[in-house]
């Protein structure tokens, strides 16, 4: 990294600012410095600057810091990261002050403008108008309030906010919703091909209201295969420069957590016309695929379709089948079962194939909260895939390739799903920590990937290795040049198959509809839609990525949230664990549940702890004892916060450290304790309304 030098002689370097809630923080540098990730930010060095903050810093190399590291002092911000901050409220005098619930933002925001009616403990959201002096307290204008605070359910309402996904539709989204008709219409059938009279299934979880995917299986005269994926036309109904088209657009995706969606479209789309229900007509594109006995596609074709599915049937209904463990459900499903058989066949013949390429399996344990009827989780359980589970998904990555090749081999515009191979840093971060379990690498392509979690699987560590790897990977995201997919190593790859509640797999279906009605005329010509629908392309692609990892971190954040709330019940008891995470604060413990809670560093053995980044261990000075990624470990749920999805465990025997005071350490103007809410109030904001300035 080149140095820029100030006046006085000392290395400049700009990065962002990393607070840790205890008075000091870290420079993490936006440029590599050769054998430095961070600087330590000394207590009353970090300027005016917040946590996220981009900032400008000087390097103070005469002055080691925290653990040995080089010291740095912010000298200006560049960027501010919190436009918005979430908070509680609370008055002092006439004055209403907001105390932020991140206990990296150290000062309380002084709330401006006419707050009539608004009570001291409701969680809120200020718009920061300035962030404050060494006189003057930071300010900002209330936007939003979600209840009371302590709750999980105003935890959750502000965690929605912060990622700017809205529960509600706007009006005109609605309206344009309810105008769809209930049934599929006579002139849309022109020109679409007819497979109603096919025996078409659908296979979905339990609770599943919008279903978005079907399939059949046949044979042609030579006895090949002839599997048919059928996804609900969706762009039918959701049509370019439409209110439905652009709300979309904002959400790119349904978002997931406990026992709630907030879908991408209205249930009157999505669980009404655009839901493939059983013996009703509805519209859908078919990728028909002839596929020979090692699972390679010979052929293909895509049309705009109309069937009419016989049989919705679940997950768990089909395992039964294909075990042969309910006669009572073979009788029932006589008509389908011999299609379902041939489907598992096939499943298997298609999954050892992206073996063979080189696709990685990939062990990871997932987990779901089960709720009771008023919302409350009363349990957590492991997501385990049966036979049917891999035919669908199996099936539904055929399509995918498959659409994504067409689209490729005509040179039309697309919205390819890319996974790239692990950068550089990423491949000697994976060596290092795979070293102390004994395997070496020379490079992180795919065979050797597969390889070591072939060779871990059945021991002790295979969870440990696998997330490993997992976490050596790149980010996936959506692209329009067709980069391909590292994980599945698939030359070609696009999101097809769940238009109802992704919006590139939308997109992908407009431009489907294209290619279909250009026809043979389209071939090797560039239509008047191409440039339209590219730049289209280009726009959904990068809000969807964005939009993906927005609702990815406000679904695992929620989901702490319950997790939490269930662990509240089972404080004080023991259980069994393992090092998911070695922080130079403390150990993150992941049970066998999917549960992870934190334990401290203040609640392990009385030792002098030094924390090594690269792999990944706690060692004792004078004990020699070492706590390390991926050990078994057990321990006892000490706290937890459903207001803040954090759970606190300590060692068998051990105590609770001593908490600090809650405003140790903050900096704040006239701050006082909040007093309790005796009533929540509902949100301020209208339902709908699309917040400005936050994408």
């Amino acid at each position: 990294m080149a140095k820029e030098k100030s006046e006085n002689g000392k290395a400049r370097l700009q990065g962002r600012y990393q607070a840790t809630g205890r008075g000091f923080g870290f420079l993490i540098p936006e440029e590599g410095v050769p054998g430095q990730e961070d600087f330590f930010v000394p207590p009353r060095e970090e300027g005016a600057a917040w946590d996220g903050d981009r900032v400008e810093a000087v390097l103070e190399e005469d002055a080691p810091g925290r653990e040995g590291r080089p010291t740095a002092r912010v000298v200006k911000v560049l960027e501010r990261a919190n436009r918005t901050v979430i908070g509680v409220l609370y008055r002092q005098g006439r004055e209403v002050w907001l105390k932020p619930t991140s206990d990296k933002l150290r000062e309380s925001v002084k709330v401006l403008g006419k707050l009539h009616g608004v009570g001291t403990g409701e969680r809120a959201a200020v718009e920061m108008r300035s962030y404050g002096t060494a006189k003057l307290p930071p300010t900002g204008a209330l936007r939003e309030t979600f209840g009371r605070d302590g709750t999980r359910e105003a935890s959750a309402a502000a965690i929605l906010y912060q990622y700017d996904i809205d529960e509600a539709f706007p009006p005109a989204v609605l309206d344009e919703a309810q105008r769809a008709p209930g049934q599929v219409e006579s002139d849309a059938l022109a020109a679409r091909l007819d497979l109603r009279e096919e025996t078409i299934i659908t296979i979905d979880g339990e609770s599943a209201k919008d279903l978005d995917d079907a399939v059949s299986l046949t044979r042609d005269a030579g006895g090949r295969w002839v599997l048919g994926v059928h996804i609900a036309d969706v762009s039918h109904y959701v049509t370019e420069k439409s209110a439905l088209d652009a709300e979309a657009f904002e959400r790119g995706t349904s978002v997931y957590f406990a026992d709630r969606v907030i879908p991408m479209l209205p249930q009157a789309l999505s669980n009404g016309i655009c839901s493939l229900n059983p013996h009703v007509d509805r519209l859908t594109l078919s990728c028909l695929m002839t596929v020979g006995e090692d699972g390679a596609v010979l052929s293909h074709s895509i049309h705009k379709s109309v069937i009419r599915s016989t049989e919705r049937m679940t997950y768990t209904d089909c395992n039964a089948l294909l075990a042969g463990e309910d006669r009572d459900l073979e009788e029932r499903y006589a008509h389908i079962l011999p299609m379902l058989r041939d489907m598992a066949v096939l499943a298997g013949k298609l999954e050892r194939r992206r073996q063979l390429r080189g696709s990685l399996d990939i062990e990871s344990s997932e987990s779901y909260i089960i709720c009771d009827e008023a919302g409350r989780p009363v349990d957590i359980a492991a997501r385990k895939q049966g036979v049917s589970e891999k035919l669908i998904e199996s099936f539904m990555l055929l399509a995918n390739e498959t659409v994504a090749k067409h689209l490729c081999d005509l040179g039309k515009p697309a919205v390819y799903r890319v996974h790239e191979k692990p950068s550089t840093d990423k491949a000697e971060g994976l060596k290092t920590m795979l070293a102390p379990f004994g395997y070496t690498i020379a490079e992180a392509d795919h065979f050797t990937l597969q390889k070591i979690l072939d060779d871990v699987r059945g021991k002790p560590e295979a969870p440990v290795v696998s997330a490993i790897v997992l976490r050596s990977m790149m980010k996936a995201r959506y692209d329009v040049r067709n980069l391909g997919h590292f994980g599945l190593a698939a030359k070609y790859y696009c999101h097809f198959t769940s238009p109802i509640r992704r919006y590139p797999d939308l997109m992908v279906h407009r431009i489907l509809s294209q290619v279909i009605a250009d026809g043979e005329a389209g071939e090797g010509r560039t239509m008047p839609w191409e440039k339209r629908l590219s730049a289209a392309a280009a726009r959904a692609a990068e809000q969807s990525s964005q939009r993906e990892i927005a609702a990815q971190n406000a679904e695992r954040e929620i989901e702490k949230l319950y997790m939490a709330e269930y662990m509240a019940a089972h404080v004080g008891e023991t259980m069994a664990g393992t090092v998911s995470g070695v922080t130079r604060s403390g150990l993150f413990v992941a049970l066998e549940s999917g549960v992870e809670g934190f334990l401290p560093l203040s609640a392990l053995p009385g030792d002098r702890w030094h924390h090594d980044e690269e792999r990944m261990t706690l060692r004792g000075e004078h004990t020699g004892q070492v706590f390390s990624f991926g050990m078994a470990l057990a321990v006892v749920c000490a706290a937890a916060d459903p207001a803040s999805g954090e759970i606190t465990f300590i060692l068998p025997g051990g105590e609770l450290p001593r908490q600090e005071p809650e405003n140790k350490g903050r900096r704040s103007f006239r701050e006082r304790k909040p007093k309790p809410q005796p009533k929540a109030k509902p949100p301020r904001h209208k339902p709908g309304k699309r917040r400005g300035g936050r994408r």
